[in-house]
């Protein structure tokens, strides 16, 4: 086992790579009662096109499966899973992004049983057609009550603008006619080709003891066999860097306008430090440009022309990246001209000076710093890092390291005419 020391933020990493390909890392936080741990695959809802295990010709399968097979994975020949972990007295989830599907647990008793659960439950797969089928309904239930969602409308509206063939554009649990074509060897399929120790990674901070918690996990691993480790092949689709659609508008039952503003990436092919440098830069230069301390902020404000749900945000995964900046307003048109202008007039000069950007820096550090007392959000973001060969505790560092130049060249990625995309959700009626 290997320890890894962070002096800069006071913490000591543990990990060790176990024989089954299983990435274990361990990070103890003294004077927390309380243990969170996560077990993530590499595999998320963009992963619909690739080589099955043993085979050597591409499929693709059902949108939304990735999500499908997050669901089905609680459910289990005797009985459900969230009733173990209750009986221990753990607080058990899971989610499915873009990019990963986690399983995770919060406990502060019967921390050791709870792991062991975990870990069994998630190796453990159990599908069948009738179980398939009956959970169709309960998820084209949450798909129904998403599509009566404003916000997540706008925000895949926005993405569906940007990306012509990617499948980031498509819906993250898919729609009720793609998971009806899921069947039980669809979802066998799936868990057996990104499911592998190997193409996981589990996480666990809090109170805990490095060297007994590794042994045990160690010792679950060990009980257990799986298939040889082999290098998972992705089909990677030809994207080109202008927007799918320049402006698009929703209508729905709604008060007020919902007026974005998105901005594709160029570069999405980056990994590890460079990946991290970029992201950083980006989000830094966007605080300044977007944030509630800048010109465009207090102006827009000023007008009326946002309110407290304004927001702005950067995403950047292997292979796609997006910037995005709106909110509710009356005045959704001049709102997207102002929120492009400030964009557009960056590509001649960013509105910011060295001095400008250290001030943001040290405000971003700050966060990052405050971010680190939070065993929710170490443990959500650590292995987000991992995946694209990033490390979290890398963050503050490189925030300190970042120049002008830096943030110029990052900005780059997402400064281009062709590169930007409106979406508006507008009321049914328009009021007079």
């Amino acid at each position: 086992m290997e320890k890894v020391q962070f002096e800069q933020l006071g913490e000591e990493l543990y990990y060790e790579k176990l024989d089954n390909g299983l990435d274990v890392y361990i990070l103890p936080k003294k004077g927390f009662s309380k243990t969170f741990v996560t077990f993530t695959t590499k595999y998320g809802s963009v992963d619909r096109t690739f080589v099955p295990l043993g085979e050597t010709e591409p499929i693709t399968v059902p949108d939304g499966i990735a999500h499908f097979l997050e669901h089905k994975m609680f459910e289990k020949e005797d009985g459900d899973v969230f009733q173990k972990f209750s009986q221990y007295g753990a607080s058990a989830n899971a989610f499915t992004s873009f990019t990963r599907t986690a399983y995770l647990f919060s406990a502060t008793n019967h921390i050791y049983e709870s792991t062991t659960t975990l870990l069994d439950f998630v190796q453990q797969p159990y599908f069948t057609e009738q179980t398939v089928n009956k959970e169709k309904g309960i998820i084209g239930q949450e798909i129904t009550m998403y599509d009566d969602q404003p916000d997540w409308r706008a925000y895949f509206g926005s993405i569906e603008n940007l990306y012509k063939n990617h499948p980031v554009k498509i819906d993250i649990a898919g729609t009720i006619e793609t998971i009806d074509e899921i069947t039980a060897e669809h979802l066998y399929t799936c868990y057996n080709t990104f499911y592998h120790p190997s193409n996981m990674l589990l996480f666990v901070i809090g109170s805990v003891e490095p060297e007994k918690m590794m042994a045990h996990i160690r010792e679950n691993q060990a009980q257990k066999t799986f298939a040889e480790a082999t290098p998972i092949q992705r089909i990677e689709v030809d994207e080109p860097l202008e927007v799918n659609c320049v402006a698009n508008e929703l209508r729905m039952d709604i008060q007020k306008p919902k007026a974005y503003v998105s901005f594709k990436a160029r570069e999405t092919h980056l990994q590890g430090h460079e990946m991290l440098k970029q992201e950083l830069a980006i989000q830094l230069a966007l605080d300044l440009m977007y944030g509630r301390s800048s010109a465009f902020y207090e102006e827009m404000y000023e007008k009326g022309w946002i309110d407290e749900s304004y927001s702005y945000d950067f995403s950047l995964e292997k292979g796609f990246g997006f910037a995005m900046v709106g909110s509710d307003t009356n005045h959704p048109v001049e709102l997207e001209n102002a929120i492009k202008t400030v964009m557009n007039e960056s590509e001649a000069a960013l509105p910011f000076d060295a001095e400008k950007l250290e001030r943001v820096k040290r405000r971003k550090i700050g966060f990052f710093l405050r971010a680190m007392n939070s065993i929710e959000f170490i443990a959500n973001q650590f292995t987000r890092y991992k995946f694209n060969n990033m490390n979290l505790f890398d963050a503050v560092p490189v925030i300190e390291e970042l120049t002008m130049e830096d943030v110029e060249q990052a900005m780059k990625s997402i400064q281009g005419i062709t590169q930007q995309s409106t979406f508006t959700v507008k009321p049914l009626k328009e009021a007079k």
